[in-house]
């Protein structure tokens, strides 16, 4: 199936010359923008969307490192292809990633590429708030909410005739743009959708409704004290509507499962949550990834990422990155946390089999 994905259209300058009046410039810039827009619509197909991903997770996985532990990712991977099969899209190659870093928070790249950090696992009591947090990020994926970011934004640039296949420079510019987006944050009304079809997600395949609003719970307790939040829903009272608006919807929609899997959570994640103040951080105004691993390749020409490249392409003093709205931590900790060195993925491959049985142990359906 091929989604849509509108980009923006270059537009030719309007070179002055003796020949030429103003009204006759002014008039060719306007057929110009006729033009541009008759060729604004670019088909994407799942392919490239994944191609988009994997490029997108190695920058994410060259800023934080990776946890290189098969169980602790067998086990992630368990409960989000239990998600996911169930998702609107349950075949997407997806990939469940544990970040090597104590900051909290977790990330969605295009094509399936779910990125959580140990530190926000260290932070969750069981498995239902695991599967809210996961669930929230597996609707970010399946509603496009990053290629829908990037039609609005009009960020990314393309010849008329231009089309994403085989295309590198237009690759380049479209992962430039999707890190960013990524590491701005969704705006409130992909927040507030992931939130809501996630626990619907989670509620279908058994687990407690509930888990995201008690992971929500602990952020606004864990940031209250940050003098610096980040993200549009890092400080109390957005979270706190977040949480009220949740309630609301298990109670309407009479969201009933009950299964949290507290002891089998406790028993394959033993990470240990790091106060935010005692975070390890890189020092304000470094520049580059942190944990020793080099920041993104830069891209000349083209335009930078939101946090480490300024809008002239060269490099910004900062290696703040910030996650979805579902894990964003709110302390400046979280933001600029280090990472580990080691960027390799942790191969796992989950069978029918054994997630029926995962299911199956679980009380899930």
């Amino acid at each position: 199936m091929r989604s849509r994905v509108i980009l923006a259209a270059a537009v030719a300058a309007v070179v002055a010359t003796p020949a030429l009046t103003a009204a006759d410039q002014l008039g060719g810039l306007t057929g110009a923008l006729k033009k541009a827009q008759q060729f604004k619509d670019v088909e994407m197909t799942d392919a490239e969307e994944a191609q988009l991903g994997a490029q997108v997770s190695e920058r994410i996985r060259a800023r934080y490192g990776v946890v290189q532990s098969v169980p602790v990712h067998r086990y992630v991977s368990l409960v989000g292809m239990a998600l996911a099969s169930a998702s609107a899209k349950p075949g997407v190659q997806w990939k469940f990633i544990v970040l090597d870093t104590d900051a909290v928070n977790a990330f969605a790249a295009p094509g399936g590429f779910i990125h959580i950090t140990k530190g926000a696992l260290a932070n969750l009591k069981d498995e239902s708030e695991l599967a809210g947090v996961l669930g929230h990020e597996i609707i970010h994926v399946t509603e496009k909410h990053t290629i829908r970011a990037i039609q609005k934004g009009k960020l990314v640039q393309m010849g008329a005739n231009d089309t994403v296949a085989g295309n590198n420079l237009l690759m380049s510019q479209l992962v430039d743009t999707a890190y960013q987006v990524i590491e701005n944050g969704f705006g409130r009304g992909e927040e507030l959708e992931a939130d809501e079809k996630g626990i619907a997600l989670a509620n279908t395949v058994g687990y407690a409704p509930q888990g995201l609003n008690g992971f929500l719970t602990m952020l606004m307790e864990r940031n209250k004290s940050g003098a610096d939040r980040n993200g549009l829903f890092a400080s109390h009272p957005e979270t706190k509507e977040r949480v009220d608006r949740l309630t609301k919807q298990i109670a309407s929609q009479k969201l009933a499962s009950t299964a949290t899997v507290a002891a089998r959570y406790t028993t394959n994640i033993t990470f240990k949550p790091v106060p935010a103040a005692e975070i390890a951080s890189v020092e304000a105004g470094s520049a580059g990834a942190a944990g020793g691993s080099s920041p993104p390749p830069k891209k000349k020409g083209l335009g930078g990422l939101g946090g480490m490249l300024s809008p002239g392409g060269g490099e910004k003093k900062s290696a703040q990155t910030t996650g979805s709205g579902a894990a964003r931590g709110g302390a400046n900790e979280d933001k600029n946390a280090v990472g580990g060195t080691n960027t390799a993925l942790v191969a796992v491959t989950v069978g029918a089999a054994e997630l029926t049985a995962f299911k199956k142990d679980g009380g899930l359906k």
